[in-house]
């Protein structure tokens, strides 16, 4: 069974981001992902910018997949939010819990992602395709495990389709992930995040930030490396090939690319790894 790819973008703040993504779309639609994810900012503070961005690539010919978040979010918006991605033929969703914008306290009419997962299902019924997200290395918000993991399941039980990964360097973390998921009764597919080295530096920013385990070895060998741009691409491009793998052979259902608006790195790891179509 081929691994399928899908690929996750954020909406451009420019018109020159703009025109880049829709070169983008192209170059990597040729591997004929799944779908293309459209990230949505905290507090739905690119709702706009992420409805255009989808538009450009459903136009384009692709299944899109906006993402929907809770945060400051209503019951009356999501169902206005879902009308008008309806009206334009896209049936996918993943549903987060979000992000709370810098001076908000408040995250609205849904608490958490299951809330929200269940209010669609509930008013749209089946229509929908729903994913949500999973941390193999627990929720940067939660101190524990067993509970970030009760969450998780009860997402999937609020009628998930499927569920994305955070991205991770360590296949034992989303192993172990999903075998614990599996004991709680969750049967839908887990697809592990992959994130490129795009940029060293700021890689290692999210991971610190979200709590994500970049192996020493690749630390010390990145910062080594220091301004060599070249090496740093080689290595990180080895590092994830052996990761993804390392995932295809333990059979992750599929494997989903946080390309940063970017498809050079992106394509060179479908390359290597036989994924996607063959031109």
């Amino acid at each position: 069974m081929s691994t399928s790819v899908s690929f996750e973008f954020f909406p451009p703040n420019t018109p020159v981001g703009v025109e880049k993504l829709k070169t983008v779309v192209q170059e990597l639609g040729a591997l004929q992902p799944q779908y293309f994810s459209v990230t949505y900012g905290a507090g739905g503070s690119t709702r706009d910018k992420t409805l255009s961005a989808v538009m450009d690539i459903a136009g384009a010919g692709f299944e899109a997949a906006p993402h929907l978040s809770c945060v400051g979010s209503t019951r009356e918006n999501i169902a206005e939010i879902l009308a008008t991605y309806r009206a334009q033929d896209i049936h996918r969703v993943v549903a987060l819990r979000g992000d709370l914008p810098s001076g908000t306290a408040t995250a609205g009419e849904f608490r958490y992602a299951s809330e929200l997962v269940s209010f669609i299902r509930e008013t749209q019924g089946s229509d929908w395709h729903i994913e949500v997200a999973a941390y193999p290395e627990v929720h940067p918000q939660q101190r524990y495990a067993a509970r970030d993991l009760q969450h998780f399941a009860d997402k999937m039980r609020a009628g998930a389709d499927g569920a994305i990964t955070q991205f991770f360097f360590n296949a034992d973390a989303y192993f172990h992930f999903v075998d614990e998921a599996r004991k709680l009764g969750v049967t839908q597919p887990i697809v592990p995040g992959i994130m490129p080295f795009h940029n060293y530096g700021r890689i290692a920013q999210f991971a610190q930030r979200d709590g994500i385990e970049i192996p020493r070895w690749v630390q010390m060998k990145m910062e080594g490396f220091m301004d060599d741009t070249a090496s740093i691409r080689a290595f990180g491009l080895d590092v994830v090939t052996q990761l993804c793998e390392r995932l295809v052979a333990g059979g992750a259902p599929g494997l989903h690319f946080y390309t940063l608006n970017q498809s050079a790195l992106t394509l060179a790891l479908c390359g290597r790894l036989g994924l996607g179509a063959k031109s």
